[in-house]
């Protein structure tokens, strides 16, 4: 048994990073500490000035383990592992806003390529970025590759090991064709080292290169080749034009973070500046940094997002001190192998950087708070207006049916769900008519009802029996409204099955006008129109149209096997692996009408006296 009192007198008085654990020995916390001792009495103490999410935390501590280190520095690296290990729900949580793309140049390959990737991979290749736009990364690998001849193919290329031909990409002058021994490895990385080059920042070679190029073609009256070094030296242009602002204040590499927050949410704007030029921006959104300083964000940001970074510029810019600059510089010092400085500037051209960032941060922020209010008023809102329009409190769940059949032909159902107005399609629910034939709708919505509720009751039943909450059911979980697309007539039949199975579930009709057009809800006995412009109409259309579309998809996929089937179960000898066979061999059904006995058997692989019959059903019209 784990007893706090006793265990806070035994910690050390030395510096580690200790572990929260709650109840069920989940990993809530993870922290770092000089002094294990002071820092972690420090939780338990009666304390005023603690933020409601640290009060929350504290009361799910049920243990806790520490791990002694020998300094600050390997305390802050060991803590920023056991956060991405363990992704603690108490600690500040830092989400990309997107996957942004990266250049991957594998130089770990006897013949590099350059690649575009979305992820940085655990390997010795090179990596820039992350860029905030895919084409502009198309358009640099594809002035690069064309400029200095790099491959393309996938093949495994390696000195030794030749292919008897070149590729077209060499015939075009694309590619050195490494592949064939035409250039060795030493001189290909030449080339790929030129390329790198240029993402660094150093832009002016590959200019140089490609007007000596260009200039040389010309001179020797070889305009086509002229015309594609121009095309490419203004590609090149183009591209450092469009993907990078220029700072005067220095050429060296840097990061420009700043920040800007609301109560709960933060957004850092990172802004990449390589040889004094920024090629690229990206932000990152920060959760749950309620009671938390500018700095103390901006502080959780950088021990966060510089563990997982490709690349640690010798600058990092910031609008606050930190607090632990030093520990911090240290340890993202020992990272890069080389000097790490963390800057906070107070005047000329690079606070204005620091403003611009911050004031990124900010539009940011306000642009994903009016999304989500946006987002919030067509869901959540839109429950709420249906809830008020219908006089029903507490609305979450709705179930809505529809039935789709072709004259009679292959009855269905449908069910979809919505849960705070959003789809739940994981709950959505088909159902192949049994006791009806012909178009009854009325018949069978009454069967699809009477199915869904009670296989809700069977499943209730096994659920309780195994002690799990119907929550956990596909079935068990009952609708707060039932939405029927029709009126009174589809509505009674609801209420019909309700009864029958002595079921309290309020029950909505969708009233359509002339032209199928919903006009109104029918609830107790009375139509109640409703504004077309209003969300909850906007919702119930929303509803209406998936259970229409996941009815029709689920007939017409019923339809298109049964007419699969019906066109070859009366040939004698064809079977399902043989139909499969059939299939697979000819793109359609036509295809196989047009094809001879003689073709059908070398194509599908069968007897010739099974493709002759094929054959004959297909045209014993001519016979």
């Amino acid at each position: 048994m784990f007893n706090i009192k006793d265990e806070l007198d035994k910690l050390p008085k030395k510096p580690g990073v200790y572990l929260m654990h709650d109840a069920d020995d989940n990993i809530i916390y993870v922290g770092k500490a000089v002094n294990l001792y002071n820092r972690v009495r420090s939780y338990f103490r009666v304390m005023n000035n603690r933020t409601p999410k640290i009060e929350r935390m504290i009361s799910l501590i049920d243990r806790f383990e520490y791990i002694v280190v020998d300094s600050e520095l390997e305390a802050l690296v060991l803590e920023n592992n056991l956060i991405k290990e363990y992704n603690p729900k108490y600690n500040t949580l830092l989400k990309d806003s997107k996957t942004y793309p990266y250049i991957k140049v594998s130089v770990n390959e006897e013949f590099p390529k350059i690649t575009m990737v979305r992820r940085m991979g655990r390997d010795k290749a090179k990596y820039f970025g992350p860029y905030t736009s895919a084409f502009a990364v198309h358009d640099i690998i594809e002035l690069l590759n064309g400029t200095y001849m790099l491959r393309t193919c996938n093949k495994k290329v390696s000195e030794g090991t030749l292919n008897d031909r070149p590729c077209l990409n060499y015939h075009m002058g694309l590619c050195m064709a490494p592949c064939t021994g035409k250039i060795s490895s030493e001189e290909y990385k030449k080339n790929v080292s030129l390329a790198i080059d240029f993402m660094n920042g150093n832009d002016k070679k590959l200019m140089r290169l490609l007007k000596e190029k260009m200039e040389k073609a010309s001179e020797e009256m070889n305009f086509e080749e002229a015309i594609r070094y121009r095309e490419l030296l203004e590609n090149a242009k183009r591209i450092t034009e469009r993907q990078k602002i220029e700072d005067n204040t220095g050429f060296d590499d840097r990061d420009i973070v700043a920040q800007a927050h609301d109560d709960t949410d933060a957004v850092v704007q990172v802004f990449f500046i390589r040889n004094g030029k920024m090629i690229g921006r990206e932000h990152h959104h920060v959760e749950d940094i309620s009671g938390m300083t500018d700095a103390e964000i901006l502080e959780e940001f950088v021990k966060r997002y510089y563990t997982g970074t490709p690349y640690i510029p010798p600058t990092i810019m910031l609008p606050d001190d930190l607090d632990e600059s030093a520990i911090i510089e240290e340890w993202l010092s020992k990272m890069r192998g080389g000097s790490v400085k963390l800057v906070t500037p107070h005047k000329g051209t690079k606070e204005k950087l620091v403003e611009l960032a911050a004031n990124n941060a900010a539009l940011v922020l306000k642009q994903d708070k009016e999304r989500i209010i946006t987002e919030e008023k067509k869901t959540k809102g839109a429950m709420e207006e249906l809830s008020k329009l219908i006089d029903i409190e507490g609305l979450n769940r709705l179930e809505a049916f529809d039935i789709s059949n072709t004259n009679g032909f292959q009855n269905v159902g449908s069910m979809v769900v919505f849960e705070e107005g959003k789809p739940v399609k994981g709950s959505y629910r088909k159902f192949r008519i049994k006791s009806v034939e012909g178009p009854d709708d009325y018949s069978c919505m009454h069967e699809v009802l009477s199915r869904r509720f009670i296989h809700g009751f069977e499943e209730r039943k096994q659920l309780s029996e195994k002690n799990i909450d119907n929550r956990y059911g596909s079935f068990s979980r009952f609708p707060d409204l039932i939405l029927m697309d029709g009126g009174k007539g589809q509505v009674n039949i609801a209420l019909k099955v309700l009864d029958e199975l002595k079921i309290n579930i309020p029950v909505c009709g969708m009233v359509k006008d002339d032209n199928h057009h919903t006009r109104g809800l029918y609830v107790d006995g009375v139509e109640i129109p409703i504004d077309k412009h209003s969300e909850a109409f906007k919702l119930i259309t929303r509803v209406q149209d998936e259970a229409h579309r996941f009815a029709i998809e689920y007939h017409k996929s019923l339809r298109e096997k049964k007419q699969t089937h019906s066109i070859f179960e009366d040939i004698p000898g064809v079977g399902p692996q043989r139909r499969k066979a059939l299939m697979r061999s000819f793109d359609n059904v036509e295809a196989i009408k047009a094809a001879t006995a003689e073709e059908i058997a070398a194509k599908a692989e069968i007897p010739g006296s099974v493709a002759l019959e094929i054959y004959k059903y297909f045209h014993s019209d001519f016979e």
